[in-house]
């Protein structure tokens, strides 16, 4: 290298997703950014929105540098604003899954030492709660300011923040880009919640990757169905401010309501989990409204089942299929698509799809590896491994837990904890998560590849799979199915769908019909289906038992 380079202020500035906001408020000022039923605000006058939350929040709550900003709220518009508002404060932004009860959230209130806390008014009552909890276990410490996010004018104390701040404020970028913008909670428990920390170098990176493995180009249309408050939406808060769209919010949604905002705001792109395409597609056809275009839909959080990727591209929507975790900032792999596989059956271009792909661009590298000896497992679609990850875009560690963060990155690479294969053209697909894997028998049962059977049954609507104990085999496979509405089904009608298509000891042995449990993310809560299945007790007896 030549004397004579330096580093300034000309040649190096921290990266940060606060700039999205402050292009698009340059480049697309007059454009719309956010609508919200018949509330409209354009790019210019959110950027000077959000800067006045900011101020409001430094100046008359005293939030400094790494103060942590708590948000429990579903997808108005100020959940959107404070993605930019309390990086622009210098704080980080730690947002609520908003099924949580008051205990839970009491619990992450402490672990995390908010300052603020703003709750949206329908969720009111549980914010109020989990204070009052912290209030009597912790008397001495310093309660978070509760403020209140509302369509009430009278009762919203977030647009009292923009009204009245102050009239001068000077953003406070990050001194350096690895200080942390997010505090992310994964699904835990109340005795050790995990907070993943989110640094402003990774949150830009993942953004930039995520719009271009979505296909987002400049002023899209995005509606927001997946929550905020999982992985910061899919880094779509700031990914949408890169291209300068429009951002649709909905307090809730459901598939015919996904429709009418496509038809009435002429969307361009969403994003949900498997869950969210499915109710799309067991729309009656009555409900639905013809699409202006095409709509990209981004997926992922679980294995999209080839069936309901089929029909839901059937009905004009473009899948993409992404797979990541909390700790990657969200999305970290795509399933790239080869223009050569147009050309391929339907059922083979669903089975291609539903695969999770490789790392996208800000990824270091993605690998299946064993984790007893690290070595990579071979390409040859059938050996299993787990999902690791190195990058970027890996999270900084664990909030106030060194040792769970040293743990999950040994040998220097992020373990997910999914089983996969590694395909010869080196696309993973997940087969498990290591602790959902069925052993039968000494045989591995992918819940995954059965829950894909079962949903290609034409009365299925949803199914999961799991481990149900046997006496003889260990386990056995046992499905929980929701049948669509009018259709009809038996057990052994199921049983016998699977044993004609998968090896025998594959088939579940035991179909329950009734509603799967969710997360608010759509995820299958399937350890509440593995308390069930344990509870039914062994199905054979050693003495007595057959395939």
């Amino acid at each position: 290298m030549e004397a004579g380079t330096v580093r300034c202020p000309a040649n190096y500035a921290p990266l940060s997703p606060i700039s999205f906001i402050e292009r698009a408020a340059a480049v697309y000022g007059a454009r719309a950014a956010v609508v919200y039923g018949e509330r409209r605000h354009t790019w210019a006058e959110a950027r000077d929105r959000c800067v006045r939350v900011a101020a409001a929040l430094a100046t008359r709550f005293g939030v400094a540098r790494g103060d942590v900003v708590a948000v429990l709220s579903p997808n108005v518009p100020a959940m959107y604003e404070l993605h930019f508002a309390v990086p622009m404060a210098g704080a980080v932004l730690c947002t609520f899954n908003t099924r949580h009860d008051a205990a839970m959230v009491s619990v992450l209130l402490k672990h995390s030492g908010a300052k603020v806390f703003l709750v949206e008014s329908n969720l009111l009552d549980v914010g109020r709660a989990a204070l009052k909890r912290l209030a009597d276990a912790e008397s001495s410490a310093a309660l978070p300011v509760l403020l209140t996010i509302s369509d009430d004018a009278e009762s919203d104390d977030y647009e009292d923040l923009v009204t009245n701040a102050p009239a001068r404020f000077d953003i406070r970028w990050p001194a350096n880009e690895l200080d942390p913008i997010s505090l992310n909670y994964t699904s835990g428990t109340t005795s050790r919640p995990k907070g993943v920390v989110y640094n402003h170098r990774g949150a830009y990176l993942n953004t930039i990757a995520t719009v271009l493995a979505y296909d987002i180009t400049a002023m899209p249309t995005y509606l927001w169905t997946v929550p905020m408050f999982h992985c910061n939406g899919w880094n779509l808060p700031w990914g949408v401010a890169m291209q300068g769209g429009t951002n649709v919010c909905l307090r809730h949604f459901t598939a015919k309501v996904i429709f009418d905002s496509i038809a009435r705001h002429g969307v361009t792109h969403m994003g949900g989990a498997p869950t969210v395409l499915n109710m799309i597609a067991n729309l009656p056809a009555a409900d639905r409204k013809p699409l202006p275009g095409p709509v990209r839909v981004m997926t992922g959080g679980a294995p999209p089942p080839p069936r309901v990727l089929f029909a839901v591209e059937e009905l004009g929507f473009v899948v993409y299929h992404i797979y990541g975790l909390t700790e990657t900032y969200g999305p970290a792999t795509v399933c790239t698509w080869m223009p050569e596989w147009d050309a391929l059956p339907a059922e083979e271009r669903a089975r291609l799809k539903a695969r999770q792909g490789s790392h996208h661009i800000a990824m270091q590298d993605v690998d299946v590896k064993n984790p007893d000896t690290m070595e990579s497992v071979p390409h040859d679609g059938r050996t299993l491994g787990e999902v690791m990850f190195r990058g970027n875009t890996v999270m900084s560690g664990y909030y106030k837990d060194l040792k769970a963060t040293q743990e999950s990155m040994a040998g220097g690479w992020l373990h997910s904890g999914d089983l996969a294969v590694r395909h010869p053209d080196g696309y993973i697909q997940l087969r498990d998560r290591a602790k959902d894997i069925i052993i039968s028998g000494g045989e591995n049962i992918s819940s995954i590849e059965v829950e894909s059977v079962i949903f290609s049954h034409p009365a299925v609507l949803e199914a999961a799979v799991v481990a149900r104990p046997d006496d003889h085999w260990g386990e056995t496979p046992c499905a929980f199915v929701k049948l669509k509405d009018g259709a009809s089904a038996t057990e052994a009608e199921i049983i016998s769908f699977c044993r004609e298509r998968l090896p025998h000891y594959m088939a579940p042995k035991t179909v329950v019909f009734e509603d799967l449990p969710k997360t608010s993310t759509g995820k299958t809560q399937k350890f509440v289906l593995r308390d069930k299945a344990r509870a039914m007790g062994s199905l054979t007896k050693a003495a007595n038992s057959k395939l």
